[in-house]
């Protein structure tokens, strides 16, 4: 996993609500155990018509989707079915932060464990956010702020919170089994103790 300090790019906005795991990543695509690739599915029923051709006005085949590391979307992001798929086609796909005013539970664990920013912000800032489709923010998980510059040049910042074990491990780059590793040594010395 890459650990994540800060982040810089333009932002792709999906302001649709309530955006569940299926949406995300459709069922038929959960067989795979690999990963890599899997990017190439998410948001498969919005990108593609009913024979499986993609839509070319759809922003995300659009040639910005690939180049903007950041998702803001509408709220309740994530809902539905517990899926390690979604924020792994997300991830895949080439975001590392998604923004929204609410993210389910389930898809912000399963997010942070894998290297995808999970981002809530208050309701009044993720407004102003949607409506910046394009434009570039710095997302900086090590102050866990947002920063924006406003249309009238002035530059705003927005804290969000984050679990603090969720966030130490983004920093370093660590999974959640990298992190008992790390700790193994003292584990040993604890056991031999007994």
């Amino acid at each position: 996993m890459r650990a994540f300090t800060a982040l810089s790019g333009p932002i792709l906005v999906l302001a649709e609500e309530n955006i569940d795991t299926d949406q995300i990543i459709p069922a038929r695509y959960l067989t795979v155990t690999d990963f890599d690739g899997i990017g190439e599915h998410v948001f498969a029923d919005w990108r593609h018509d009913a024979e499986g051709e993609l839509l070319t006005g759809h922003v995300l085949n659009k040639p910005r989707a690939r180049k903007s590391p950041i998702l803001v979307a509408g709220h309740n992001f994530g809902c539905g079915s517990s899926r390690e798929h979604a924020p792994q086609a997300l991830l895949d796909f080439g975001f590392r932060v998604v923004i929204s005013s609410e993210i389910a539970d389930i898809f912000k664990a399963n997010a942070q464990n894998i290297g995808l920013l999970p981002v809530v912000l208050e309701a009044e800032q993720h407004a102003r956010v949607l409506e910046m489709d394009g434009e570039e923010i710095t997302v900086d998980l090590e102050h866990s702020r947002v920063t924006v510059q406003m249309a009238d040049r002035a530059v705003q910042h927005w804290s969000f919170s984050i679990d603090p074990f969720a966030r130490h491990c983004l920093l370093r780059g660590l999974d959640r089994f990298d992190y008992l590793s790390q700790a193994e040594p003292d584990i040993k010395k604890f056991e031999e103790r007994l």
